[in-house]
């Protein structure tokens, strides 16, 4: 059924080059083979030579004709040898480029199989959508990380003023527990006694919110101490 669509021709065409070869390494073989034994001939002859040359000459003389005949048949034998190794080395040189040529082409059949319809002008409008795409996707990742913040803005003079409260209070709470008071630099003016007398009001207003017992020890140094360092301050 192959042969009516040339599938017979095809394979013969694609073994002639192996077939071609494989007999003239055959015929070659039987070349190296004659060669070898008209070399023992020729050896042969030229001993039986020279083993008559002195007692027998006519058979000197024939040993070395058939000698000369021999070396003749040896001369052909390597010329044909010569020739069905040049034979064997340009088939084989033929079907490499003809195997090569054709793998090289199978090659461009499956490049063009991959590239497919893309062209030079297509491959440059792609890369051109992908640059597009890209700067689009950076735009919004930058207006995703810089949109409009929640809230209400903060005032930056109201956290000075809770800071400065909560520095007071530590204070305060500081001076409740340990009866000292805070070394105030420099010589005293009307700011420092103001602050000294909210801080005595303060330390009073803590006294008597822990009830109408009486004062501990404790209570009466830290009055006694606020005291003297109003006295000090008001010299």
């Amino acid at each position: 059924m192959w042969g009516w669509f040339g599938g017979n021709s095809a394979q013969q065409r694609k073994d002639a080059p192996k077939k071609a070869i494989l007999q003239l390494r055959m015929q070659l073989d039987m070349l190296q083979k004659r060669e070898k034994h008209l070399e023992n001939q020729m050896a042969e002859q030229d001993a039986i030579a020279r083993k008559n040359v002195s007692t027998n000459k006519t058979a000197a003389r024939t040993a070395l004709k058939r000698k000369k005949a021999h070396e003749h048949s040896l001369e052909q034998t390597a010329n044909q040898i010569t020739m069905l190794e040049n034979q064997i080395y340009s088939i084989e040189s033929a079907n490499i480029n003809q195997e090569t040529l054709t793998a090289m082409k199978n090659a461009g059949k499956a490049m063009r199989n991959i590239h497919g319809d893309y062209t030079i002008d297509k491959v440059d409008q792609i890369m051109e959508e992908l640059t597009e795409q890209k700067a689009l996707a950076d735009e919004i990742g930058n207006a995703i990380a810089s949109g409009p913040q929640t809230g209400e803005p903060i005032d930056e003079a109201e956290l000075d003023a809770d800071l400065a409260e909560i520095e007071q209070e530590a204070l305060d709470e500081k001076m409740l527990k340990t009866g000292t008071m805070p070394a105030l630099p420099g010589p005293a003016n009307g700011e420092s006694k103001l602050l000294l007398s909210l801080l005595a009001r303060e330390i009073r207003s803590r006294v008597d919110l822990k009830g109408k017992n009486k004062p501990t020890e404790e209570e009466e140094d830290e009055e006694a101490e606020l005291q003297k360092l109003q006295a000090e301050m008001a010299m």
